[in-house]
């Protein structure tokens, strides 16, 4: 028997790491059936590991509200019932889903009982917890306070790991599979809206996926996806409609390689292509070749492409005489200056986004 158990974690172990996105895993519905999560593929998804004796209970209005305000707009809300946390969610899937209707009338997806932590935890939360660890809890939140010295008494280092920590972790889903967040039962509910509009809204989620990149695969990009690119960033706004910036786009791999040569090393990250953009030699026209250049990473980003803006390796090509024939090649106007660089191809990683400071925003009424 133990030996069946081993086998049965390694079989799991094997999923999770294999796993790309949640649209790999199975689960079992209300109903005893299994249910292919590939269903939901196209759809925001909010997965969340509930109790119905927990004091986080009444999230379960706050989460029928947001699925009423947003299910018609693709959003799914998957209720996982958890009985690892105080022993609060008790009774069996139908006697959940019977509370749970008939005091917060919930109509999403309510699925059966699960562990999420330790030997027997679902592979699927496994994966989320891979993809988005333990971040910590609020401490000038009264409960997150209360919550982190409940479990520090328990164990000193309990926010070292990335185990769900109680009741109502939720984790959003990007409409194509990624785990874009994880909140804790502590996060207000209005944050978690703002992070649904901003998923369900193609531009917006285009605009929050968007990261550098600094791995690429050796593929170069077609043509007509530079064009396209390109037809983006040239529609950008420019004071007056001046359009003070010039654009090179190097599809020569050549001439990359014969710079990356020169320098002993590869300036753009293994890119197999670049986007130049060029501003007046006098000076001026930088706000907008920056406007050029967010568009044209958008616009890639929305077609599966990698970018990262270079000003670095600009100021290297600019200072060392035997880069003289890649300006050249570039054929640079006199009056015009290289600004900067988008290295731009098929990424070959996945880098999570980095912290944002909200507090830097204000609003003055």
């Amino acid at each position: 028997m133990k030996n069946l158990i081993l086998c049965l974690m390694a079989m799991m172990g094997t999923l999770t790491l294999s796993a790309q996105s949640v649209y790999d895993f199975k689960v079992t519905n209300d109903e005893g059936n299994e249910v292919s999560l590939d269903k939901y593929k196209g759809k925001v998804l909010l997965i969340v590991n509930t109790a119905t004796r927990c004091g986080f209970t009444p999230q379960y209005k706050e989460l029928e509200e947001l699925y009423q305000k947003y299910q018609a707009k693709g959003l799914e809300i998957l209720d996982f019932p958890c009985n690892q946390f105080g022993e609060q969610a008790p009774g069996t899937i139908q006697e959940i889903k019977q509370f749970c209707t008939a005091n917060f009338g919930i109509q999403f997806p309510q699925f059966d009982k699960i562990d999420v932590n330790g030997p027997s935890e679902h592979p699927l939360f496994t994966y989320l917890k891979a993809q988005k660890p333990f971040g910590g809890f609020d401490l000038n939140d009264n409960m997150g306070k209360l919550l982190d010295n409940m479990l520090r008494k328990r164990d000193a280092n309990y926010d070292k790991n990335a185990d769900i920590k109680w009741n109502f972790t939720k984790f959003l889903i990007s409409s194509d599979g990624r785990v874009v967040k994880r909140y804790e039962p502590t996060d207000k509910i209005t944050d978690i809206d703002i992070d649904v509009q901003l998923e369900l809204n193609p531009t917006l989620s285009t605009i929050m996926a968007r990261r550098s990149v600094r791995k690429y695969l050796e593929k170069v990009v077609e043509h007509d996806k530079l064009q396209v690119v390109a037809r983006a960033g040239i529609n950008a706004p420019s004071a007056v409609n001046r359009q003070p910036w010039i654009v090179r786009i190097v599809e020569n791999q050549q001439l990359i390689a014969n710079v990356n040569k020169a320098a002993g090393r590869s300036l753009f990250y293994g890119a197999p292509n670049l986007i130049c953009v060029c501003t007046p030699a006098a000076g001026g026209g930088e706000l907008d070749a920056g406007l050029l250049g967010e568009n044209m990473m958008l616009a890639a980003q929305a077609l599966g492409l990698g970018t990262v803006c270079l000003g670095g390796p600009v100021r290297f090509l600019l200072s060392d005489e035997k880069f003289k024939f890649f300006l050249d090649h570039l054929d640079i106007p006199a009056d015009y200056k290289l600004n900067y660089i988008l290295a731009i191809g098929y990424p070959n990683e996945s880098p999570n986004a980095k912290p944002r400071n909200a507090e830097k925003v204000k609003y003055i009424k």
